[in-house]
């Protein structure tokens, strides 16, 4: 059996970690052998499952010996602080999106691993996704034009999954903003090819049982000419994925009868922290956690609804490929199917760790979708146009 490319260890074992684990547990360029979390039950799982070592804190993971790199999945919030603490120890570092908070806590991130001569990828963000890079590279062929106009939208039940109370509390990284603008804004820049200069957006937070942003619109215009309409909204009522072929956000099978079940869920809680309890119950390590599924997607993961409009074609990225109309014929660039979920964030961090090449999603790319994500926020709440620098 061929050696694994790099030892990673984990620190947070929530629900990115969850996400992220089916690539872990697939992808033999990969091996767990360490983690830290502050509760206990995950971290006797953690050991049991993968016969490795793990801690309560950070400081601990990153003085391990056995560590090559460190994947940041812990809440937003201590994204900045856990990437330094990994980083001084010598370790690189795959942080989950957003990078950071602030773009102070990035810029210190990204100078903290430039010292200690490590790499930093940022991800996952939905910009890893095949047909969003598929669709990338048609772009830059160059037989349909330059990129005029892209329009992306997305409707899901995100703001009424089970929330711990600082998931609904915009300061401390909640709301739709933080978790979901980074997809969008991440795939727009990828599609766009040109810096964002200038955001006017929109925000909506309709519920007071929910204290955070649920839903957006954007406009954001970028160095080269060309805008992008963003849409997004969290409140369970219309499920975007229907016009996807019922393929869900992770390349799964969606069933349309299920309609209204996160509702449903809350209806049944007394309080918050009865809320809180019933999501750590479904994390790693909780009662009720369920180990992923081991079979293959079926098709690609997705970020809803979205058309690219160059001067020669449309085309519009799908969990089975990239769908071209352009001026005579409509015609499919279909995908593979993914043997491994997210395989392209392992490429993307293998390629960084093995083979020295620079990461596209590095700390200056997640940065400035973090300056787009902030712009959002000041723009719908101040009611104006934010101008950006045109500098990635």
């Amino acid at each position: 059996m061929t050696a694994p490319t790099i030892r990673l260890g984990v620190a947070g074992l929530g629900r990115a970690f969850s996400l992220m684990l089916p690539t872990f547990l697939r992808d033999p360029r990969i091996a767990l052998v360490a983690a830290c979390d502050p509760r206990p039950t995950a971290r006797a799982r953690f050991a049991q499952d993968f016969a490795a070592n793990a801690y309560a804190t950070i400081e601990e993971l990153a003085a391990d010996a056995a560590v090559d790199a460190i994947y940041i999945a812990s809440p937003h919030q201590f994204h900045a602080d856990h990437t330094q603490v990994a980083a001084r120890q010598g370790k690189h570092v795959l942080v989950e999106k957003p990078m950071a908070l602030s773009l102070a806590e990035c810029d210190r991130m990204i100078a903290c691993c430039r010292e200690a001569g490590v790499h930093l990828v940022v991800g996952h963000c939905h910009s890893f996704d095949s047909p969003y890079l598929a669709a990338r590279a048609l772009v830059a062929g160059g037989e349909y034009g330059r990129v005029k106009m892209i329009h992306a939208l997305n409707y899901t039940d995100f703001l009424f999954r089970p929330r711990r109370p600082e998931e609904l509390m915009t300061a401390e990284g909640g709301g739709v903003v933080f978790s979901q603008a980074a997809h969008q804004v991440d795939v727009v820049r990828l599609l766009a090819g040109s810096p964002v200069v200038r955001v006017r957006a929109a925000l909506g937070a309709w519920d007071p049982s929910r204290p955070t942003e649920g839903a957006y619109s954007a406009m954001l215009w970028f160095a080269d000419g060309a805008f992008a309409s963003l849409t997004y909204s969290g409140y369970a009522h219309f499920d975007s994925d229907e016009w996807m072929g019922w393929t869900g956000e992770m390349g799964n099978a969606r069933n349309a009868d299920d309609y209204g079940a996160a509702r449903r869920r809350l209806d049944t809680l007394a309080s918050s922290e009865a809320e809180a309890r019933l999501k750590a119950a479904g994390t790693y390590g909780g009662p009720d956690y369920r180990p992923p599924a081991l079979d293959a997607a079926a098709l690609h993961q997705h970020f809803g609804p979205l058309v690219v409009s160059c001067e020669r074609a449309d085309l519009r990225p799908l969990p089975s490929g990239v769908m071209v109309y352009g001026d005579r014929k409509r015609e499919h660039h279909p995908l593979p199917a993914p043997a491994v979920p997210r395989f392209e964030v392992i490429d993307e961090l293998v390629d960084a760790v093995a083979h020295g090449v620079t990461p596209l999603h590095d700390g200056r790319w997640a940065r400035a979708t973090l300056e787009v994500c902030l712009a959002l926020l000041d723009s719908g709440r101040e009611g104006h146009d934010v101008a950006l620098a045109a500098a990635g």
